[in-house]
């Protein structure tokens, strides 16, 4: 299936919606704080993405993860719990907005990634 226009549309404005909710969870409140859910959320694909060429190629006999790409697994994991767990710390208010626009900023990541990800088939 093809991602088009729409697609790209949709998701950046759920992207813009995700960042309105952290910088006003910061600006309401004023503690600025919340504002490194965004730059955690941004950074959480990255040791996936890193890592996920690091697996057996085509040629391999086993066809289970390995080492490597179960490391980009876990640090993914920990940015992201570091993510939702971060705005904990503030007002409650404060909180869930970030938490709320957090999720949105992340899944809309995941979202462009699996609409846009490419098939690498030789046939």
């Amino acid at each position: 299936m093809a991602a088009g226009l729409k697609t790209v549309i949709l998701l950046s404005f759920v992207l813009a919606v995700g960042f309105l909710l952290i910088i006003l969870s910061c600006a309401l409140w004023a503690n600025w704080l919340p504002l490194l859910v965004a730059l955690t959320f941004v950074l959480a694909p990255l040791p996936n993405a890193l890592f996920a060429h690091c697996g057996g190629d085509e040629f391999s006999s086993s066809d289970g993860a390995t080492g490597a790409v179960d490391l980009g697994r876990f640090l993914t994991s920990i940015v992201v719990v570091t993510g939702f767990a971060l705005p904990v710390v503030v007002k409650p208010g404060a909180c869930v907005m970030s938490i709320i626009g957090g999720g949105l900023v992340y899944g809309t990541i995941l979202a462009y990634s699996a609409a846009f990800r490419q098939e690498d088939e030789y046939d």
